[in-house]
């Protein structure tokens, strides 16, 4: 049989877990229901900041740059491979 003591710590640890549970529970509904109030503020703030960061000139030499790159730093291992039949 179980001890008096036993089960009062059996129930002290089971009514523990249900009242952590319950503040965890609250905790997390709280928080969700904090983000889905600022939802629509995060969205039309980032609607309305739709610019480029770099113009199309910008962008394009970037682009060309980097395929310069990419042709120097691999070019001759691709002209090795293609020399023998890859």
């Amino acid at each position: 049989m179980i001890s008096v003591l036993a089960q009062e710590r059996l129930l002290g640890a089971a009514l523990g877990s249900i009242f952590t549970g319950m503040v965890v529970f609250e905790q997390r509904r709280s928080i969700y229901k904090s983000i889905s109030d600022t939802q629509p503020q995060l969205n039309s703030q980032f609607q309305q900041v739709r610019e480029p960061i770099f113009g199309k000139e910008a962008r394009s030499e970037l682009a060309r740059m980097w395929n310069k790159g990419v042709d120097q730093a691999f070019g001759p291992a691709i002209q090795y491979l293609s020399s023998h039949g890859w």
